[in-house]
C-alpha cells in the first residue's frame, strides 16, 4: 500500500473510530485517535496543502471546543455521544495538525 493511500485509510478510520466512540468505549482509544493523526499529518498533506490545513484544524478545534461548550445546554444522553464524538474528533484533528504544522516550521526554517 503506497503511502498516499494509507494516509486517505487512516484519515477514514480516524473519523470512523471517533464517531464510533460516542457509542462504545475502549482501552486506549485516545492512543489509537493519536497515532491515526500522526500518520494523517505525516502521509497525506503536502506542503502545497499545508496553509490551508493548518487553517482548517484551528476552525475544527475552536469548533470543537466551542461545541462541548454549547452542547452542555441540552444534557441527557445526547449531550454526552455529541461531547464524546467532538473530544474524540478533536483529538485525531490536533495530532495531525501538530505534524503539520512542525513540518512548516522546518520548511521556513530550511529556507
Amino acid at each position: 500500500m503506497n503511502s498516499e493511500k494509507m494516509g486517505r485509510v487512516a484519515f477514514i478510520v480516524g473519523i470512523i473510530i471517533a464517531v464510533l466512540l460516542g457509542f462504545v468505549t475502549f482501552a486506549y482509544s485516545s492512543l489509537v485517535l493519536v497515532i491515526l493523526g500522526l500518520i494523517v499529518g505525516f502521509l497525506n498533506i503536502s506542503s502545497k496543502e499545508t496553509q490551508g490545513y493548518l487553517v482548517a484544524v484551528i476552525a475544527l478545534l475552536v469548533i470543537g471546543f466551542a461545541g462541548l461548550q454549547v452542547f452542555e445546554v441540552l444534557g441527557g444522553s445526547i449531550n454526552n455521544w455529541i461531547q464524546t464524538v467532538l473530544a474524540s474528533f478533536v483529538i485525531f484533528v490536533a495530532a495531525s495538525g501538530l505534524v503539520v504544522a512542525i513540518k512548516a516550521v522546518w520548511e521556513i526554517g530550511r529556507e
